[in-house]
């Protein structure tokens, strides 16, 4: 008799996507893998009269009309006071910011910062030194920082043991079609944060989104957290139809 063994099948490889809780360090994260080849997901800035979402409610209610579901969401990155994205913003392959390659300070500009992109259902993440020229390789991009992780080392500015504790929020590259984004439900310092996405989902390359404000709607952990005030918003839905 042929004794032919299968590999597990993961939950992740069922579904469009996976929703988990975890313990890491001594803390909880909930996090969400994103199948690009399945999920329909997007950036959102501004609705199509020209104003802001500014939060998960209003895009929630925006696609219900739309004949969509709101499955996921979480903030896109950094934005100045009037709800501009800060750094490069590209929404179905039309660029609205263009690249900050400039230097200042905080997070954003902890250097190395980077871009969180995606087309024909590949997501990357690259150092911002390294996306000039490549601009149209994305149909969606936002750029943050710092990096959390650079080709599997840790940002060098990261302590272990840092008092420096906030909310945080971030994305992760699992391989060449899934992402994996992470919140932590509690404060954090970014050596932790970090560790998350190289210790328990292996990744090479992560970015951070944004800290304190950060926040994330995942019915599938009991998140519902519709309220905020945000820049760009990522979102994942299906037809409702």
């Amino acid at each position: 008799m042929l004794l032919i063994l299968l590999a597990p099948i993961t939950r992740a490889q069922e579904n469009e996507s996976a929703a988990e809780r975890i313990i890491h360090r001594e803390q909880e994260f909930d996090t969400y893998i994103v199948d690009f080849r399945t999920a329909s997901i997007a950036l959102y800035w501004k609705d199509q009269r020209g104003e802001l979402y500014t939060n998960f409610g209003n895009l929630k209610q925006q696609l219900k009309v739309r004949g969509r579901e709101l499955l996921f969401a979480t903030n896109a990155g950094m934005f100045d006071p009037t709800g501009k994205p800060v750094g490069w913003y590209m929404e179905n392959g039309k660029e609205l910011v263009p690249l900050d390659t400039g230097t200042g300070n905080g997070n954003f500009y902890m250097m190395p910062n980077g871009v969180f992109m995606w087309r024909n259902g590949k997501p990357r993440i690259m150092t911002t030194s390294k996306i000039k020229g490549m601009e149209a390789d994305a149909e969606f991009a936002t750029q943050s920082g710092p990096m959390l992780l650079i080709s599997g080392k840790m940002h060098p500015a990261f302590r272990e043991g840092s008092e420096n504790k906030y909310i945080r929020s971030g994305v992760g590259i699992l391989d060449e079609h899934r992402a994996v984004f992470a919140i932590s439900r509690g404060r954090c310092n970014f050596y932790d944060f970090a560790s998350l996405f190289q210790d328990k989902f292996n990744c090479r390359d992560a970015l951070y989104l944004d800290g304190a404000i950060s926040k994330m709607y995942a019915p599938e952990l009991d998140r519902f957290e519709t309220a905020g005030n945000f820049g760009a918003i990522i979102g994942v839905s299906r037809s409702s139809n």
